[in-house]
């Protein structure tokens, strides 16, 4: 793809991601795409994104900084929700949470095969605890 479709590519992700359409997103995933420290495949990246979604219904992510090389993207992104349901054993505690995130995702024939950032889920417990 080029830069330009890249970017569009990755605007398209993000309306996936804030619809919370999850079988969109899934069409977005490799089957077998790797995340660094985390389980592998768009099944367990699905799962977690389900969790998070059950813990933040609202949840909403904005692209702040976006860089495209060859099949590489990097994005600097702000995503934040209100905790109403239970996420990683917590109980609601109703806190409005906001994060700063940071990632690498390798696009291959308009799928992400490989990602690697920031502990999104660290710093969304950190916030709720």
């Amino acid at each position: 793809m080029e830069p330009w479709e890249m970017r569009e590519w990755f605007a398209d992700f993000l309306e996936a991601l804030n619809r919370h359409d999850v079988e969109r997103v899934r069409g977005f995933l490799h089957p077998a795409v790797r995340r660094a420290h985390l389980p592998a495949g768009a099944e367990a990246w699905i799962a977690d994104y389900a969790e998070l979604l059950h813990g933040f219904p609202d949840w909403q992510v904005k692209r702040i900084q976006i860089l495209v090389e060859d099949d590489r993207l990097a994005v600097h992104l702000r995503a934040g929700g209100a905790h109403t349901g239970p996420f990683a054993h917590v109980a609601p505690t109703r806190r409005r949470v906001n994060i700063a995130s940071f990632a690498m995702y390798r696009v291959e024939h308009g799928l992400i095969t490989e990602a690697v950032g920031t502990d999104d889920a660290a710093q969304i417990r950190a916030a709720i605890a």
